[in-house]
């Protein structure tokens, strides 16, 4: 095998590739068992594959991987972290492979190995020890930094000319109690937190009542952005919204969801019925079958406080629902 390396390292290189191989150590063998020609220069103990353009992953039993790696004298390697395939891949005999042919044309010429190359012992069942991993693999980035990112950088509607930074959500990301207001207000849009002026000390007075604090429910709204003088949103701007929202609850997965004052309910329920009506009985947020409640808003709280008792009779009841369910 090193007489190999060393007249074609691209055709190794390729059959390691197919291997599912990034980075691989030779064997160091006696020099009266390996002879080499004086011309050529011995091959380096290591090899790496930087540069390597990565090929699509094949599949392979663990036996058989081992006896080609043992044939070709390789005693360390990584599984190569998967990337997107390239379109083309230029070997050192300057002939192109194709993305459909490529895994059938490399195992195509993998018999071709001589027959010595595989001994007897190679096609033994092979007690090869656990896979040594010298270096960590990448992380992923969570889901929801992914998200929080994209509804930072997110301008499908006019609404991100006027906004000072977007208003994502906050609260615990496995929270049993999902609260969903309309959209940031003046204050909210300035700190980038939810319900963080008047109303929102009015709601965290309401969620300690109880018995939770701020920290283990977790609150958004339908629009991620405040519109102009806080009007209320626009059907087209809460459409565009519609996904980020939708994959927090999915990410969340809440025993319960409140819906805070008539817009969130109606989008949430998709319905044009008052708060009046939607109030007092339990909703299924479809397709997850959550149940939700509706209730005032704090804002109109603030303005009508005679309606507080009806809002703590939604709030009961949901507290009723997170014990049983």
């Amino acid at each position: 095998m090193s007489e190999l390396w060393a007249s074609s390292p691209g055709r190794c290189a390729a059959y390691l590739d197919a291997l599912g191989i990034s980075r691989w150590e030779l064997r160091i063998q006696p020099a009266a068992t390996v002879p080499r020609s004086p011309a050529v220069a011995p091959a380096p103990a290591v090899v790496a594959t930087a540069a390597a353009v990565p090929l699509p992953q094949v599949s392979m039993s663990g036996a058989r991987r081992a006896a080609y790696l043992k044939a070709m004298d390789i005693t360390c390697w990584l599984p190569r972290v998967p990337v997107v395939p390239l379109a083309r891949v230029q070997l050192e005999s300057e002939t192109v492979i194709e993305p459909d042919v490529m895994t059938e044309t490399l195992f195509d010429v993998a018999p071709e190995l001589p027959p010595a190359a595989l001994a007897p012992e190679v096609l033994a069942p092979v007690n090869a020890e656990p896979l040594r991993l010298e270096m960590p693999l990448p992380a992923v980035a969570p889901a929801w930094d992914v998200l929080r990112e994209q509804v930072a950088n997110c301008r499908a509607c006019e609404l991100c000319a006027t906004r000072t930074q977007t208003v994502f959500g906050a609260g615990a990301r496995d929270a049993q109690l999902m609260l969903i207001g309309e959209a940031p207000g003046a204050d909210e849009d300035r700190l980038g937190e939810p319900f963080v002026g008047r109303a929102g000390k009015l709601l965290t007075s309401m969620v300690t009542a109880l018995g939770l604090t701020r920290e283990q429910v977790y609150i958004a709204n339908v629009l991620k952005c405040r519109p102009p003088d806080n009007r209320n949103p626009k059907p087209e701007e809460a459409a565009q919204c519609a996904g980020f929202l939708n994959q927090q609850i999915a990410l969340v997965q809440p025993r319960v969801i409140v819906a805070l004052g008539a817009i969130a309910a109606q989008h949430l329920l998709h319905t044009s019925e008052t708060i009046g009506k939607l109030r007092g009985q339990w909703w299924q947020l479809e397709p997850a079958g959550i149940p939700l409640r509706a209730t005032y808003h704090p804002a109109y709280l603030l303005r009508s406080p005679e309606q507080k008792a009806k809002s703590w009779e939604d709030l009961t009841a949901v507290l009723e629902r997170l014990a049983v369910s």
